[in-house]
């Protein structure tokens, strides 16, 4: 019989893929330029969610440090393609 937190991760595992499922999917078609960067940020933190998961399920420091990386590569990515397109220039 299956406990309380492994079906907790289970349950988060699943909603963390649709989610980012979705994300991919509004990434591919969405209307504008602008809804591509959010569904792009978006679907950076869900990986640092699935990341997390990953690390509480398995009880490893590794995927923690993966989490964290994910996240500065996204937060620094999503500013550059912010301000390009505001600007249409990320070097001043």
């Amino acid at each position: 019989m299956a406990t309380l937190l492994e079906l907790s991760i289970g349950y988060a595992l699943v909603c963390a893929m649709a989610a980012m499922l979705l994300c991919a999917i509004r990434l591919l078609i969405g209307p504008s330029a602008h809804d591509r960067v959010l569904a792009l940020d978006t679907l950076w933190m869900c990986g640092m969610l699935l990341a997390l998961v990953l690390g509480i399920r398995f009880g490893t420091q590794i995927y923690f440090e993966v989490a964290m990386l994910i996240v500065l590569v996204g937060f620094v990515s999503t500013i550059a393609i912010a301000k390009f397109l505001m600007r249409g220039e990320i070097i001043e």
